[in-house]
């Protein structure tokens, strides 16, 4: 016997909620019926799932690896729905897409008018997340694809490339890095470096790329978005990295700050990030993906 898809829609309620009350209310059950469906999970597995004590729920070893593999039945299942209601026309009806926060503002007002156009009955719904929130939630079936900028680890996904991101260097416009044309790699170090803070993916990456450690403390300065950082870099409390796709779109247009591009290292190109739309490997809505990767491609 096998476990049905509305007692691993319960099992992952109850994880998420951490509370039979609160998932049964989630799920639009009774918590008798809720709890019911869970002990009957039980039996077919064999082993508790959760552990029930006052108060709270806590997932038995069991219970957290089947939460994991519900996740993945459930989003395959929700996405065999989907492919069937909308076999024979593509990027219709609801699709969910991630966006990290560093592409979100820049790229989305200048693609979605052309979207919306093409694709009139697509019903977007959009998430703007850090790339590890946006990587789980495609793993878990929470999301059908992503926005995401690579290098980063995506095991289990695949993806399609919308286009190349270079990195620039940002300074107060009084700042020595100002006055040359373009900047050195060896010209940078962290005394003077302010970032986004941890969890964003473009900090990881344009440190990665100049070989270069984030500075540590307490006094660092880190930004929570890239418009905050541009207003930090504009005061003069140091020099950062800012996307292309940002610069263009007028984030830095500030006479306090100075943009300017990287020299690569011996005759490589400039340090740069490819922006991909991902999806979950096996996803039936992967050529979806690809078409929204088409469509939100970045002018060379």
């Amino acid at each position: 016997m096998l476990p049905t898809l509305r007692q691993l829609h319960y099992l992952k309620l109850l994880a998420a909620h951490g509370s039979f009350s609160r998932a049964a209310e989630a799920a639009h059950v009774s918590q008798p019926a809720l709890s019911t469906g869970i002990q009957e999970l039980e039996r077919i597995l064999g082993a508790p799932v959760v552990e029930r004590t006052r108060g709270a729920v806590i997932l038995t070893a069991v219970g957290e690896e089947a939460v994991v593999r519900a996740e993945d039945v459930l989003a395959r299942a929700e996405d065999m729905v989907e492919a069937a209601r909308n076999a024979g026309r593509p990027l219709t009806g609801r699709f969910r897409l991630g966006v990290i926060p560093t592409v979100a503002p820049f790229l989305l007002p200048a693609k979605l008018p052309g979207l919306k156009a093409a694709y009139p009955e697509l019903r977007l719904f959009i998430r703007e997340d850090q790339t590890a929130h946006l990587v789980s939630a495609l793993r878990g079936g929470h999301l059908d694809a992503a926005v995401i900028a690579l290098p980063y680890a995506t095991t289990g996904l695949r993806h399609a490339r919308i286009g190349s991101d270079e990195i620039l260097a940002a300074a107060p416009s009084d700042h020595p890095l100002a006055r040359a044309e373009t900047v050195r790699p060896g010209a940078l170090d962290g005394a003077d470096l302010i970032l986004l803070e941890d969890g964003h993916c473009l900090r990881d990456q344009a440190l990665a790329a100049f070989d270069l450690e984030a500075p540590r403390g307490d006094d660092v300065f880190a930004a929570t978005s890239l418009h905050t950082l541009v207003q930090m870099i504009g005061s003069g409390l140091g020099v950062s990295f800012l996307p292309e796709m940002a610069v263009k779109a007028g984030l830095a247009d500030s006479p306090g700050v100075a943009v300017r591009r990287i020299e690569g290292r011996g005759k490589g190109p400039a340090p740069h990030r490819e922006i991909v739309v991902a999806w979950r490997a096996g996803s039936s809505r992967a050529a979806e993906a690809r078409l929204l990767a088409e469509a939100m491609t970045l002018e060379p």
